[in-house]
C-alpha cells in the first residue's frame, strides 16, 4: 500500500460538478492499494499519516503532525500509484488490487484515521474526480507499508 501525502493549506474533491470532500490546513493523501495488501497495511499507514511530522512550529524544522496542528485529512483513492513503468511507454497496473479488494482496505484506512480523532474527508472510490490542492511548501512525502 502506498500513500502519497501532501501538506496543504486547503484541498477539495469534486465529482460530477459537486464538491464531495474538502479540508482546510492539513494533509491530502492519495492512497494506492496493491495486490497482497491487508488490513495491517491500512492500519500501519493510517498511523504513519496521523503522526507524520511535516508541519513546522517555525521555519527551521518539521516538528508537528496533522494532529498537533488540529488539521484535517482528505483521502483520495489512487490506483495509479501502483503503476509499473519499467517496460514500454504505457503503465501497467497489474500490481493494483482489484476494486472489490481495494475498497474495503481504503475504507479501513479512512476509518483508522477517524479513530485517531482526525477530521477526514474523502473523494468517491472508483469515480473520476477533480482534485484541487493548495500545496504548502511544497511538501510531498511517499509512504509505503512495505518496501517493494
Amino acid at each position: 500500500m502506498k500513500a502519497l501525502v501532501q501538506r496543504v493549506i486547503a484541498g477539495s474533491v469534486t465529482v460530477n460538478g459537486a464538491v464531495v470532500g474538502s479540508i482546510g490546513p492539513g494533509l491530502v493523501v492519495f492512497l494506492g492499494v496493491g495486490v497482497g495488501d491487508t488490513g495491517t497495511d491500512a492500519d500501519y499507514l493510517a498511523g504513519r499519516v496521523a503522526n507524520l511530522r511535516v508541519f513546522a512550529r517555525d521555519e527551521s524544522a518539521f516538528d508537528r503532525s496533522v494532529q498537533d496542528i488540529g488539521g484535517g485529512v482528505l483521502v483520495v483513492s489512487q490506483f495509479t500509484l501502483m503503476a509499473d513503468t519499467t517496460k514500454g511507454r504505457r503503465p501497467s497496473f497489474t500490481a493494483a488490487a482489484p476494486p472489490e479488494l481495494a475498497r474495503p482496505l481504503y475504507e479501513r484506512f479512512v476509518a483508522a484515521l477517524r479513530e485517531s480523532g482526525l477530521p477526514v474527508a474523502t473523494g468517491v472510490f472508483q469515480e473520476h474526480m477533480l482534485v484541487e490542492i493548495h500545496n504548502d511548501g511544497p511538501v510531498t512525502v511517499l509512504l509505503e507499508s512495505r518496501r517493494q
